[in-house]
């Protein structure tokens, strides 16, 4: 994989920290509790390593790019039909996130480093 672009004070931890809570760390994995209660906007953020998300909590989203423009709006697809569930996700580059549900969104992110896949 290529050299991350954005600035380590994009980092979910750093520039969001509000809305991420470590729970685990090393070079392997990083597993974050991720919280946004209705009505909350999460700060433009990034995620640098791809992860597997257990969503505990759901609600309604939108997630915009670091301009501004939309790129996910989950009112306008299908929710999941069962919680808990799991999803995977890639890496995100800057993006901001606005719970305009009426639920608290609440996901463990399992974020895979990179020298995990290099060490084998």
């Amino acid at each position: 994989m290529s050299e991350w672009p954005w600035p380590e004070s994009l980092d979910a931890l750093i520039a969001a920290p509000l809305h991420h809570t470590p729970m685990f760390e090393n070079e392997h994995v990083r597993v974050l509790d991720t919280r946004i209660a209705p009505g909350q906007t999460v700060p433009v953020h990034t995620h640098r390593w791809p992860s597997v998300l257990y969503v505990l909590g759901w609600s309604d989203f939108i997630r915009r790019d670091a301009t501004g423009h939309v790129v996910v709006d989950t009112r306008t697809s299908p929710s999941p039909s069962e919680l808990p569930t799991v999803l995977w996700s890639g890496p995100l580059a800057p993006h901001s996130l606005e719970n305009v549900g009426q639920s608290e969104i609440r996901i463990i992110s399992v974020e895979l480093k990179e020298e995990a896949a290099e060490s084998k």
